[in-house]
């Protein structure tokens, strides 16, 4: 392999990490969702901000990583990461952490 293929597979391996970061912000909404009891408008404003907080984050990479460079495959390492983190962590982070809230809560009455 030469260096331009370790640079690509090194790049989609930092991208398949986004899409991670990315799923787990989503859960982070999630969880707050499944913990409060929110109004719709509530609701549209934190969907905002997770779309924000994505695109700011997905930039990020781009042009620390990657020079402002896009490739298809940053795309594709970024759905495959959100992909394998939703399969594989997020129901037992979910379930942890609303659990820990609902403590927090009864505690905090």
């Amino acid at each position: 392999m030469n260096t331009f293929e370790i640079n690509q597979a090194y790049l989609f391996l930092l991208f398949t990490i986004n899409g991670a970061l990315i799923g787990f912000l989503f859960d982070v909404f999630r969880i707050l969702r499944k913990s409060f009891k929110t109004c719709d408008t509530i609701t549209y404003i934190q969907d905002i901000i997770f779309w924000i907080t994505s695109g700011i984050l997905t930039l990020y990479f781009i042009f620390i990583f990657s020079n402002g460079e896009i490739r298809l495959y940053m795309f594709i390492g970024i759905i495959l990461g959100s992909i394998i983190y939703l399969l594989t962590i997020s129901r037992f982070f979910i379930k942890i952490s609303v659990k820990i809230i609902q403590i927090l809560k009864t505690v905090l009455r």
